[in-house]
């Protein structure tokens, strides 16, 4: 007797015997139960999810001697003819070999004639996303009312490719993939009714390499079989698989934990006596980091996909967080970098190492010797340097009392070390931010005080009062610092009075074009200053929301009488006048010209409407969007305005309407321009 392959061995041939697919199984069998069959089916999935079987499973059902039921008896001919694939009225088509519009017409020939045997006529069409679009086309009529006595059932695993056409006309089933936990029951199952020595180390690496086709696992596992001389054991699965081994990984990275470099390089050189692809070693590591953050955000929701639950929540209990997501960051930048290293070998170690030498500082195990401070040494630093005074001066304090300075001896040429000492306290003090003060500190920011030459040079100053909670006045407390002197109105405009004026830029009529020499004048040259006279075309301004009434039309009126131009224009053009106080005028800016707006554009527009209206007045402009029409508005709608009676007394014009309708021509409405227009550009 040939012998026959665990794949189709243990096919299932009944629902009951199916693994997974509880979704799918619940509603065929209560459909089966209930008499309420549909006419054609389709079941999606990858490859090896059961597809197949419960199509032939659904043959049974609707043919079983005993009648339609989810549970056939498997004994009676129908069900032993479907069990060994020689049931006549179940017509199983490869739609991946009879891809042709001629192939489904011959089988749409058939469909007319009446089961043989059975029931009903099962079609069951395999890979249907490979038939053409006209078999699609020719198979629409038939499956969306087909005879009474015939069933379709279609499965693919690229439902992506079928027309909605053909969704629409079937009741569609999503198979879900097999997780490594259900495969793992499953082959533990088969392998101990077969009587097979195994490992559950050896059944957690063929579930995690069927990557969810119960089908490829059960050939995994006859391949086991055979590698192992009838044992199924951890070493020979990962030696057939060429797989890592998951325990070297944990040996990794608790070596990175310990901080044990000696370790750590000794785990990657058992490591290279494989050969492993050290992308896929890193891609582990990572795997490992993120379902050690998952137990710690949430341990009941870990699984056992891959066998290490108790090593991954011995992690999780020794890891800090915060070292998990820094050292799961650096892999995945290790991961980016590795094929740009030398040696990928080499680049893998620089990885490891960079998280070994980059750990975070503050937990249990970091090393207690600190980084040397990058600058200066501490030991070289003198306290009467002004670098090393201003340091100490300006540094925050863990309390808002500091120790008084000590009094100045008269020693004529003091020694540095007296120095060291006084300023000692001062720098012990300062808060840096890994110290944690034991009560809340009111930091003061006071201006640094002169430093002087020598110690007999220090002045003498009195203890700072200590600040107590009863004392403490907002406006002016006692401790607090001294406000900077604020200069008077008349002192800056004496300091301005003599300063040139050079920083704010010109007006635009003050820029002079230099005269050319006539010799070096050249035809390009003219091209080129008649180009750049051109200026770019701004875009026209969105139409207000309502028109413009009262201070906002006198602003349209009086606008355009401002000695302005440039960039002065266009902001005064975009404003709205909204309120008149005596001599103060408040404006409006559109937030879009934001981009031209400074103080200078405002002074020069406050001066222009004191030239113009010869008084002194004082504007204040706001960026605020105003409801009302502004200048640059009303120029643009008067301009839309003119060249669409522009546009009407060209199409209007008899002569332009004889020519379109006798030689079907057409006007370009881009070359239309109004009069005034075209006298503005002659002048």
């Amino acid at each position: 007797m040939s012998y026959q392959v665990l794949a189709r061995k243990w096919r299932p041939r009944s629902f009951r015997e199916m693994v997974g697919q509880t979704h799918v199984l619940k509603a065929l069998i209560n459909a089966l139960d209930s008499q309420r069959l549909h006419h054609a089916y389709l079941f999606t999935g990858t490859r090896g999810v059961g597809k197949t079987t419960i199509a032939r499973i659904i043959a049974k059902c609707l043919n079983c001697e005993t009648g339609i039921t989810s549970t056939p008896c498997g004994e009676c001919s129908v069900c032993r003819e479907i069990d060994e694939g020689r049931f006549v009225d179940l017509i199983e088509i490869d739609a991946a070999s009879r891809t042709k519009v001629e192939d489904t017409r011959e089988l749409l020939d058939n469909v007319q004639y009446a089961p043989s045997r059975g029931r009903f006529k099962v079609y069951l069409i395999d890979e249907v996303h490979m038939l053409s679009s006209h078999s699609f086309n020719a198979l629409l009529k038939t499956l969306e009312e087909p005879p009474p006595y015939v069933k379709f059932i279609l499965a693919t695993t690229d439902p992506q490719k079928l027309p909605a056409t053909i969704l629409s006309r079937c009741l569609q089933f999503s198979l879900k993939n097999m997780t490594p936990e259900r495969v793992v029951e499953h082959l533990s199952h088969v392998l101990s009714v077969e009587n097979i020595p195994f490992e559950d180390d050896a059944l957690w690496l063929l579930g995690r390499a069927a990557d969810g086709s119960m089908r490829d696992a059960m050939s995994l596992t006859d391949q086991a079989i055979a590698f192992g001389e009838g044992k199924v054991l951890a070493g020979d699965v990962r030696a057939m698989l060429g797989t890592l081994d998951h325990g070297q990984v944990f040996d990794l990275l608790h070596a990175l934990i310990e901080g044990d470099a000696r370790a750590l390089l000794e785990a990657v050189r058992h490591l290279a006596e494989q050969g492993p692809d050290w992308n896929g070693v890193l891609s582990e590591i990572l795997n490992v980091f993120h379902r050690v953050a998952i137990a710690q955000a949430l341990p009941e929701g870990l699984d056992n996909g891959h066998g290490d639950r108790d090593r991954v929540l011995a992690l999780a209990s020794a890891l800090p967080a915060e070292d998990v997501q820094f050292y799961y960051q650096m892999g995945l930048i290790g991961r980016r970098d590795l094929p740009l290293a030398p040696d990928p070998r080499g680049g893998f170690e620089m990885v490891l190492l960079r998280m070994l030498a980059f750990r975070p500082a503050g937990t249990a195990d970091a090393p207690s010797q600190p980084l040397k401070p990058v600058g200066i040494s501490q030991a070289t630093v003198d306290s009467t340097s002004p670098v090393a005074a201003t340091a100490a001066v300006a540094a925050p304090a863990p309390a808002p009392v500091a120790a008084p300075a000590p009094e100045a001896t008269a020693q004529p040429a003091p020694t540095p070390a007296p120095v060291v000492e006084t300023t000692a306290p001062v720098v012990a003090e300062i808060d840096l931010p890994w110290n944690e003060p034991s009560a809340p500190v009111i930091e003061q920011e006071a201006p640094p005080e002169p430093v002087l030459d020598t110690v007999s040079e220090q002045p003498e100053l009195p203890p700072m009062p200590l600040p107590t909670p009863d004392s403490v006045v907002p406006d002016a407390p006692e401790w607090s610092a001294a406000p900077m002197p604020q200069p008077t109105p008349e002192q800056v405009d004496a300091a301005l009075s003599g300063m040139d004026r050079d920083d704010e830029p010109p007006l635009d009529e003050d820029y002079i074009e230099p005269d050319m020499d006539s010799a070096a004048y050249s035809y390009l040259d003219e091209l080129a200053s008649e180009h750049a006279a051109q200026p770019a075309p701004e875009p026209e301004p969105l139409p207000a929301s309502m028109p413009a009434t009262g201070l906002a039309l006198e602003w349209l009126n009086l606008f355009p009488q401002l000695p302005v131009s440039g960039m002065t224009a266009s902001i005064g053009a975009n404003c709205t006048l909204i309120a008149v106080e005596g001599d103060d005028w408040l404006l409006h800016l559109d937030p879009a010209h934001s981009a031209l707006f400074n103080a200078t554009q405002q002074r020069r527009l406050n001066d222009a409407l004191n030239q113009h209206l010869q008084r002194t007045l004082k504007v204040t402009i706001e960026l605020i969007k105003s409801e009302q029409e502004t200048p640059a508005q009303a120029a643009s709608r008067l301009r839309a305005e003119r060249q669409r009676l522009a546009e009407e007394s060209i199409y209007a014009d008899p002569l332009v309407q004889q020519m379109i309708k006798q030689f079907d021509a057409s006007v370009r409405d881009d070359t239309i321009q109004p009069v005034d227009v075209i006298e503005a550009q002659a002048s």
